[in-house]
């Protein structure tokens, strides 16, 4: 679908009247979501949600996607929002690759931009993700609903931890390491919770082989860890990741029963 076929001319002139430093080039779908459509065009990118294509895993609330440009673009993690009109979203350009596209990637950078992310202090009416064990349970079993799934692993008893900015789809394709630094874009599901979501959907296996077709090999997985800034995050994580996975496995079973094949090959993956 072209960006010239979707949007509707009173709708450009909206946001062109509020981004003055937009300038012209040609149009360029963008791969690597896989929920909403995105351009290229100049110097931003264009952004149209798709109510439809949210699961019960990872909202789509474009809401929640410019309130978290508005607060993490200054701290250079997200790009900066320039305009917003209804369903649509203009933000900065931002050049640079997602991370993965080599086997041997290191995954250490994501690591650290993950845990500045972590450190900030804030609560700006992001919603609550579950934070330890009984609620990641429940969580868990709300995302699975009546799917044909195994019991519930057995994980610690975990107990909540102070509640923190969570990207919530830390996933290789929304990691852009651009000549700064990474920075992460597709922020239409963050959340305040317990950072080792973010770990667990950067490491799940099923994550990574839907995109970059490939799993981490066990050395990266180690250097991730390692490259982490809080031991106490990498151990709440290595005690929950079971469930997390779980979770994870609720989501392609759910993707694959609506006809989304690879989410199929992608469970395959987790076993």
């Amino acid at each position: 679908m072209t960006l010239t076929a979707l949007l509707p001319p009173e709708t450009l002139r909206d946001l062109r009247a509020q981004d003055s430093g937009w300038t012209a080039g040609p149009e360029m779908a963008l791969s690597g979501g896989r929920t909403n459509h995105v351009w290229r065009l100049g110097n931003r990118v264009v952004k149209h949600y798709r109510p439809e294509a949210a699961t019960p895993l990872f909202p789509n609330d474009p809401a929640a996607e410019v309130r978290a440009l508005r607060r993490f673009a200054p701290e250079g993690l997200a790009p900066a929002v320039r305009a917003v009109s209804g369903d649509w979203l203009v933000m900065d350009h931002i050049p640079g690759a997602v991370w993965g596209q080599t086997a041997d990637q290191d995954p250490a950078p994501v690591a650290h931009v993950l845990g500045r992310l972590h450190r900030l202090g804030i609560s700006d009416g992001f919603r609550a993700l579950p934070n330890g064990t009984a609620a990641l349970r429940a969580d868990a079993l709300r995302v699975a609903a009546a799917l044909p799934l195994p019991p519930l692993p057995d994980v610690p008893d975990v107990p909540p931890t102070a509640p923190c900015p969570v990207h919530a789809d830390a996933v290789p394709g929304n990691i852009l390491l651009s000549p700064g630094g990474p920075v992460l874009i597709d922020w239409q599901c963050p959340g305040m919770g317990d950072p080792a979501e973010d770990l667990a959907t950067f490491l799940s296996p099923a994550m990574q082989w839907l995109y970059t077709g490939r799993v981490l090999s066990a050395d990266q997985r180690a250097r991730f860890l390692d490259a982490y800034p809080d031991g106490r995050t990498v151990a709440r994580f290595t005690a929950l990741e079971p469930l997390y996975d779980w979770r994870i496995a609720a989501h392609c079973v759910w993707r694959a029963a609506k006809g989304d094949a690879d989410y199929a090959q992608a469970l395959e993956e987790m076993a």
